[in-house]
């Protein structure tokens, strides 16, 4: 019993704490994939979101969200099918040191024990930000994941290359 109110605990504290390492992310579009009587559909939701440490590099994803009345009431836990796409969208800008596996955006997925996680790394050999997406369980954990790597390239007029290497700690 014990145990159980130990376990209630820290889910309650885990969903009163924000979960997000980004802001919010900006809403591109919806579209249902099954349809459900007098309460929400099932739907993809494609999100894109800036990298908060590393200006010039923008990622989407796309979640499935459950309807029907608990998806409806927000107590409906999402599946963990997430793809991810990140790309350079401008000249690359480290604003502050990161480490291997940092967060860059996290949002939870149920109620309590799930949620989904974009975390960064750099492939210091071929100067690639890598950036994956998975989704987690406290008991169980989740095997599903996508992965987007973004070559730092030159832009524009922009005649030297940031060194992702140069700002891993």
């Amino acid at each position: 019993m014990r145990s159980l109110f130990a376990w209630l605990f820290a889910g309650l504290v885990l969903t009163a704490v924000p979960v997000s390492a980004a802001e919010q992310p900006d809403l591109i579009f919806k579209r249902s994939t099954v349809f459900k009587w007098l309460t929400p559909n099932d739907k993809l939701a494609t999100y894109g979101l800036d990298d908060p440490e590393v200006e010039g590099v923008a990622c989407h994803f796309t979640v499935p969200e459950r309807g029907g009345f608990k998806g409806w009431i927000g107590v409906a836990e999402e599946v963990s099918d997430i793809s991810l796409a990140c790309r350079q969208i401008g000249p690359i800008k480290f604003t502050e040191k990161f480490s291997q596996g940092e967060d860059v955006f996290r949002k939870r997925r149920s109620l309590f024990f799930k949620k989904m996680q974009i975390v960064r790394g750099c492939d210091v050999k071929r100067n690639v930000l890598v950036y994956m997406v998975y989704s987690d369980r406290i008991i169980e954990g989740s095997p599903k994941n996508s992965t987007s790597s973004v070559p730092i390239m030159p832009w524009g007029t922009q005649s030297e290359v940031p060194k992702c290497a140069d700002w891993v700690e």
